[in-house]
């Protein structure tokens, strides 16, 4: 088995295409529109978006997380996770290059369990960048807990009526279509008792109660929706997959959500690192750079460290995922670089926060908000405690407990068994 860090040539001028696209076509949308992303485009925007988006399809970029028989361009995990270090620099990124959060993962789980009447009215215009979704799981009274969930599903007919809240639904008020995962069979176990349901935003008895912003967004921007669902009546064909199996198709859209999380957070922390050299080289203090100064090298030299290990596990596990395909398989560490992520991000962000001083903490430089995005990544598809539950209880699947009274690297007994083996006799 040969190892190979280097990437394809063909693939890499791609790369090397979408780097400068984004540096110098992209960057100008978050520079004007930072807050529009997931909005309907204006007449104006969509002049500057839409030839920027047929760039993106020329270069045969455009929709790279499914492969070829789902409708995307085939190049696979590991190929994503190079593009999408350079699209997580940017706000505007993924939607030019059709990879936007929660977008993908709502394409992904359309694509794998739809039905072909499905794909057609809700796939086909997502993956053209026509519209945006909204995944609709978690609920006031038990966030991301499934098996606190009370929102129900009810069969009438050839019909299912809802009722209940959701909470944090994501672009709702702009999506064209919610995903719902709702009760049908409260007696089953927790991976038994949901479905999931596709449903038009405008179906009767859907009511965003209020959208929540994050903390520094502009007044009436906010995008998590509070939904209340009353007697929303939706034909049996809105069942996404089969009844009762809602949690293994939100694994299936979760575990890929959170490893595109991490490969954008690679390129993010890396814009972040690129800062605070840029800074360290050209402030002065006390007569010379901060670069300089032993405190600011320890800030750079960890990050840098920090950065690259990161990037070689997302690189991995994506690796991985292509060779599996199984999203299961790599649980372990699809749970690993989601905990890391957050952590990645705030360590690199904070040290270069503090060699910017002052100016670091305005609005004039995107630091802060990359802050507030690290935090928001320990929150968002499950929190960072849950993973590292994941984390230890599949690590120790691989172990077992020592048989006797000490520990199995207990120097004592070993050097007893050596000398009984060795010489076929024990030391009084």
């Amino acid at each position: 088995m040969s190892w190979d860090f280097s990437t394809d040539p063909d693939y890499q001028v791609q790369l090397d295409w979408a780097d400068s696209f984004v540096r110098t076509e992209v960057a100008r949308l978050d520079l004007l529109w930072p807050h529009d992303i997931y909005k309907p485009l204006t007449d104006q925007q969509r002049s500057v978006v839409d030839p920027l988006k047929e760039q993106v399809r020329e270069q045969g970029l455009w929709a790279c997380h499914l492969g070829r028989e789902l409708g995307g361009q085939g190049y696979g995990q590991l190929q994503l996770a190079l593009l999408n270090e350079i699209l997580g620099r940017s706000k505007w990124g993924p939607r030019i290059f059709g990879t936007q959060a929660p977008d993908t993962g709502n394409a992904e789980i359309l694509a794998h369990y739809g039905t072909s009447e499905q794909k057609a009215r809700y796939l086909a215009p997502l993956l053209e960048g026509d519209i945006v979704s909204c995944f609709s799981m978690t609920e006031p009274q038990a966030g991301a807990d499934p098996g606190e969930f009370t929102t129900r599903a009810v069969r009438d007919g050839d019909h299912w009526v809802l009722n209940g809240s959701k909470f944090f639904s994501s672009n709702a008020r702009w999506a064209s279509f919610l995903i719902v995962m709702a009760v049908t069979n409260p007696e089953a176990g927790v991976r038994n008792r949901m479905s999931m349901f596709l449903m038009p935003t405008d179906t009767p008895g859907i009511e965003i109660v209020r959208d929540v912003a994050l903390f520094g967004d502009p007044e009436g921007e906010g995008s998590h929706a509070l939904i209340s669902y009353t007697d929303v009546r939706v034909p049996a064909d809105a069942l996404l997959g089969e009844e009762g199996d809602a949690f293994g198709v939100a694994q299936t859209r979760l575990g890929g959500g959170r490893v595109h999380h991490a490969m954008r957070t690679v390129g993010l922390a890396q814009e972040a690192l690129d800062m605070m050299a840029e800074r360290a080289l050209s402030r002065r203090t006390k007569g010379s750079v901060l670069a300089d100064k032993q405190a600011v090298q320890g800030y750079l030299a960890d990050s840098y460290i920090q950065v690259q290990q990161f990037r070689m596990f997302v690189l991995y596990t994506a690796w991985q995922i292509d060779r599996y395909q199984d999203y299961q398989r790599v649980r372990k560490d699809i749970a690993a670089i989601k905990v890391l992520t957050p952590k990645v991000l705030h360590d690199v962000v904070q040290r270069a926060i503090q060699v910017h001083g002052a100016l670091g903490v305005t609005d004039e430089l995107p630091l802060m908000s990359m802050a507030l995005t690290a935090q928001v990544l320990a929150l968002a598809d499950g929190p960072t405690e849950v993973h590292q539950v994941t984390v230890a209880r599949q690590l120790l699947r691989g172990y077992a407990p020592s048989e006797g009274l000490w520990p199995s690297a207990h120097i004592p007994t070993r050097r007893a068994q050596a000398q009984a083996e060795l010489f076929g006799s024990v030391p009084a």
